[in-house]
């Protein structure tokens, strides 16, 4: 255990009634029971907590029980491997049995249920991971974690080989943790055995893949680690195309002088979309939505801008393309300036959705009607082309105007 140890952690979810009940109920069951892994971590550092993990060495059954006993919703989510989930006031609590793996293929364990601390916490990845607490926020830390929290250390537990080999998706959970919580360089034994294991990426599903990417994507270090992973052979193998690391941490440094939030899309569609065959691939490769491949096939389907767009222009796309087409096409069109320096030509462009309001078309299908033209597809292709000519007098026409020319045919 680590030396300068604190005794407990103040966290805000330790607080929170729905969690307390949860600890009150196991413990009025006779049982132990303790925050691990994320939760622990994320209350050393101060960061925010979505999801808090209990673990505890009561059978599934007797969680189940327990959680009956004081009144509580209990569901065997993943009662295979020891998880039941209670649910109070709407917040669900996975409650998870101590467990040792007896044979390892993948995403899930074929488990055996312990009483053994140490030996939980021995099948976890990372040393950050594998920290606990009580419910009133004493600290266990049976591998050495809080040190390697503190360094802002990602350190697999053990043989780092081993670890992988138990799941590859830990070659990706590696560079995610240290683009989310690691700082200066990832640690060397880690990183040996991450590109050792490589091969063991075919092996992962696209869900998988497509979900850990996402969170490396949206991370504080995206731009670092994935340099890192194309640094070390690793990226195209995830991807299953050449990567543009230097586009992608051009649009970072872009984003962070906007002062804008990540998008995952824009981000994929900065390291690996040159045209709409890279697009087309990803939606396989990774299993994206249908909505998030429809937005990399737009991004690559429309040309850069060489320059800023002056401002008619900018407005003319903003009305043709969207607010989110608009952006897209602008903020990747400066990442594909080698010099993306802060310019405030581009960000005069990035600020324009915000600051102009997309005016409506003035004309509609009974100004159609009445100029003479029968409902169908003549009555749209007239239509489009007036509003062409409005979009290009940069939406100066008036409907008079509109009008008379829809009237004359030109």
């Amino acid at each position: 255990m680590a030396a300068d140890l604190p005794r407990r952690i103040d966290a805000p979810w330790l607080k929170e009634p729905a969690r307390a009940r949860v600890f009150a109920a196991l413990a009025e069951a006779g049982f132990a029971a303790r925050a691990v892994g994320g939760a622990v971590r994320n209350g050393i550092l101060g960061l925010d907590v979505e999801d808090v993990d209990i673990a505890t060495p009561a059978t599934p059954q007797q969680v189940i029980a327990a959680a009956q006993a004081a009144g509580l919703k209990a569901l065997p989510t993943g009662i295979a491997h020891g998880t039941i989930t209670i649910v109070v006031d709407g917040i669900a609590t996975e409650v998870t049995t101590l467990r040792h793996d007896v044979e390892t293929h993948g995403r899930h364990a074929t488990v055996a249920f312990t009483d053994d601390w140490a030996q939980d916490a021995s099948r976890r990845d990372f040393t950050m991971n594998a920290l606990y607490c009580d419910a009133d926020g004493t600290l266990h830390d049976p591998l050495g974690g809080y040190a390697d929290v503190v360094a802002r250390r990602v350190r697999f537990i053990g043989d780092a080989v081993t670890r992988i080999r138990e799941d590859y998706l830990r070659i990706l959970r590696f560079f995610r943790f240290n683009a989310r919580y690691g700082e200066g360089e990832p640690d060397a034994d880690g990183m040996r055995a991450c590109v050792e294991a490589r091969a063991g990426l075919a092996r992962l599903s696209a869900e998988r893949v497509h979900q850990e990417l996402r969170r490396l994507l949206l991370a504080p270090r995206a731009g670092a680690m994935c340099a890192s992973l194309y640094d070390h052979g690793l990226l195209s193998l995830v991807l299953g195309r050449a990567p543009r690391v230097g586009r992608l941490e051009r649009l970072i440094a872009i984003e962070a002088m906007l002062g804008a939030e990540p998008e995952f899309v824009l981000r994929l569609a900065a390291l690996a979309v040159a045209v709409p065959e890279d697009a087309l691939h990803l939606q396989q490769r990774l299993r994206l939505s249908n909505a998030e491949a429809q937005r990399l096939l737009h991004i690559a389907s429309t040309p850069r801008w060489p320059e800023p767009p002056d401002d008619m222009s900018a407005k003319q796309a903003i009305y043709r393309q969207g607010a989110t087409g608009y952006r897209d096409r602008l903020l990747l069109s400066w990442a594909c300036r080698t010099d993306a320096a802060d310019d405030a030509r581009w960000r005069t462009a990035a600020a324009l959705p915000a600051d102009w309001t997309v005016p409506r078309f003035p004309l509609s299908g009974a100004d159609a009607k009445a100029a003479g033209i029968a409902p169908g597809p003549a009555m749209g292709e007239a239509l489009a082309r007036i509003e062409q000519a409005w979009v290009e007098s940069g939406f100066s026409l008036t409907p008079e105007a509109l009008r008379t020319r829809l009237s004359s045919g030109s």
